[in-house]
């Protein structure tokens, strides 16, 4: 099939599918189950993923939305997607002579605004005036996401810091000792929180008197990922959901 129809530009190039394929294979080809090349079920996520389009809206070149769903859902359980982004992730840094896991993190935070599919999960941010989700993230010093969690916008950032600091130190071979945050993670709660998975907080604050935009040190890395995330949407970014 992939030779019959004209390439997305979401569509992986060899190079890439020899890396992915490892994490991806839950079956070998001729699985009878296997109605169509992984590469394609691959291929027509991410096609998916960056287009934020409806499962029953795919192209007809690309196999059935329910073959894709079906093969994304076997790799979500499977934790294919987490592998793929750790390895990735720890070659990265190596290419930039790091070690594969870091030492320190940047923590930080994101109100979406609601959908109609938001549900119940949604909640009211009354210092963003907005109601939606709010996206909870760590990422390297490098910008390389480690971590994610997701609750109503209602929710404060220091109560869920936490629950990040485990899912960060779940990921990690060696521990993460540090986390940059800003003035929202302040108090002893959430850093007590923190200190229970070995992370030390470090508030970066705003400069007293700063006018305009202000480059804070280490807190503008994850606030690039933000940025860069908003221009086509959080829905790749946040998780695939099967609703």
């Amino acid at each position: 099939m992939a030779d019959k129809r004209k390439s997305y530009p979401s569509d992986v190039n060899d190079d890439e599918w020899a890396f992915c394929v490892q994490h991806l294979t839950l079956m070998t080809e001729e699985a009878p189950q296997r109605d169509y090349p992984l590469r394609e079920l691959f291929d027509s996520l991410r096609w998916f993923v960056r287009a934020g389009c409806p499962w029953r809206m795919m192209p007809h070149d690309l196999p059935p939305w329910s073959a894709v769903y079906q093969q994304t859902h076997r790799c979500v359980k499977a934790g294919c997607f987490e592998a793929i982004a750790h390895d990735l992730r720890a070659i990265l840094r190596l290419l930039q002579d790091r070690k594969p896991d870091p030492s320190a993190v940047i923590v930080d935070s994101r109100t979406l605004q609601s959908t109609p599919e938001s549900g119940a999960r949604a909640g009211f941010d009354g210092h963003k005036k907005r109601k939606g989700s709010k996206v909870h993230i760590a990422v390297d010093t490098l910008g390389h996401l480690l971590a994610l969690h997701v609750t109503p916008a209602n929710e404060q950032d220091r109560a869920q810091i936490g629950e990040l600091a485990k899912a960060i130190q779940a990921v990690v071979d060696e521990k993460v000792e540090l986390a940059f945050v800003d003035q929202g993670y302040t108090g002893s709660e959430p850093a007590e929180a923190a200190a229970k998975e070995g992370i030390q907080l470090e508030v970066v604050k705003h400069h007293e008197a700063k006018r305009g935009f202000v480059l804070l040190p280490r807190r503008w890395v994850v606030e690039l990922i933000f940025l860069r995330k908003c221009r086509w949407g959080f829905r790749g970014f946040v998780k695939v959901e099967f609703n």
